[in-house]
């Protein structure tokens, strides 16, 4: 009986630590992406990928010299989007936008963390999550 206790509060204390790294983990948004680096982003929708445990969007960006790099935005969970009036369509393939957040940390990677979102009817949305940035 003993060993049996013995293992139950192994087992448990495991998969509090477990969980716990994996939290820790899940909301360091702050370590891959840079506060001090804010990006505005206006481009066109090329792909979405709407799943756990963040959506990502993808927009292809024209610089001044009409050079397009394709950035990969990383927006919140699901469940948060859709208590703030998201939908899966609310983004589609080819949607002109405007995405207002942070760039990641490492120079050259065209990843961005995206806060706030002008959609092409205008409307201005959070698509953030509350991961440690600043919410503008």
């Amino acid at each position: 009986m003993t060993k049996r206790i013995l293992l139950g509060a192994f087992m448990a204390v495991a998969g509090m630590l477990v969980a716990s790294q994996s939290l820790s983990a899940h909301h360091a948004a702050n370590t891959k992406y840079d506060a001090s680096k804010p990006v505005k982003l206006q481009g066109s929708v090329t792909k979405i990928e709407w799943m756990n445990p963040h959506i990502y969007y993808y927009i292809d960006v024209k610089d001044e010299k009409g050079n397009v790099t394709n950035w990969a935005v990383e927006g919140g969970t699901p469940n948060q989007l859709y208590r703030q009036g998201w939908k899966e369509d609310s983004l589609k393939i080819g949607d002109k936008i405007t995405v207002e957040g942070f760039a990641a940390r490492e120079a050259g990677l065209h990843h961005a963390n995206g806060r706030n979102v002008t959609l092409p009817d205008g409307r201005r949305v959070y698509a953030g999550s509350n991961d440690g940035l600043p919410k503008e």
